[in-house]
């Protein structure tokens, strides 16, 4: 009997929702459920590896999120620096690659500091890419791809009838990042929250009613199971 084709999945995205509700319901600071969802990270990353995933972006901090408490927000700013320096030291040796999306000048020095040399640091490894959107919004992102084509326009690099679908990705934040085959929802929620608009266009979406600190590596592997399952048509008829 031949063996059933695995369908390959190149990249996989994930908004990590509901941390700060599932620490509520439990009677806790909210901090304590983005502290719990950072746990579960390292297990997605390496889960990621095994399952043959070859890019992985987090969704840990939107545009929106500075609407948050003072208290939050700062307390998610400590959880991302300390993150870099406990996971560098294994991102190395596992041949994972960091990278981050969204915009920085809003961030604190020593986090942007922190993120610059991770990237730099992990710069050959090519077991893993992991993305993280950090101050990150798919509208942003698409307004300030435009201002960099409109600078590139008035220089005279660029022409506006060469502008293609192409050219537009080429300057977004993922450029050189293939789009997204799943994107992934954690804590019931049925909308995509100004992730990844312009390069999910075509993407899987699953939506699971656990919230990110109950999500677990055996739920993450019948989200690609499920999505090995189904039939891909890109705007196409299967078979013709």
């Amino acid at each position: 009997m031949s063996q059933p084709i695995i369908k390959d999945i190149n990249h996989v995205a994930i908004i990590m929702d509901g941390n700060g509700r599932w620490a509520e319901a439990r009677g806790l600071e909210r901090l304590e459920g983005h502290m719990r969802g950072a746990r579960m990270v390292k297990k997605i990353v390496r889960a990621s590896k095994t399952l043959g995933v070859k890019n992985l972006t987090l969704y840990a901090f939107s545009t929106e999120n500075w609407n948050r408490s003072k208290k939050e927000v700062s307390g998610l700013m400590s959880l991302f620096r300390r993150y870099i320096l406990a996971e560098s030291a294994d991102m190395l040796a596992e041949g994972v690659r960091m990278k981050f999306i969204g915009q920085r000048d809003q961030l604190d020095d020593k986090l942007v500091s922190l993120m610059n040399w991770i990237e730099d640091q992990t710069a050959d490894n090519t077991a893993l890419q992991l993305t993280i959107a950090l101050n990150y919004g798919g509208r942003d992102e698409l307004v300030r791809a435009s201002r960099k084509m409109a600078v590139a326009v008035q220089e005279g690099q660029l022409r506006p009838e060469d502008i293609t679908e192409e050219t537009v990705s080429s300057f977004l934040d993922t450029a050189g990042t293939p789009d997204p085959d799943l994107v992934i929802r954690t804590s019931g929620e049925y909308r995509t929250s100004n992730f990844l608009p312009w390069q999910s266009s075509y993407a899987e979406y699953a939506f699971i009613n656990e919230s990110w600190p109950d999500f677990t590596v055996a739920l993450y592997e019948q989200a690609i199971s499920n999505f090995r399952a189904r039939e891909r048509r890109f705007g196409s008829v299967i078979g013709k």
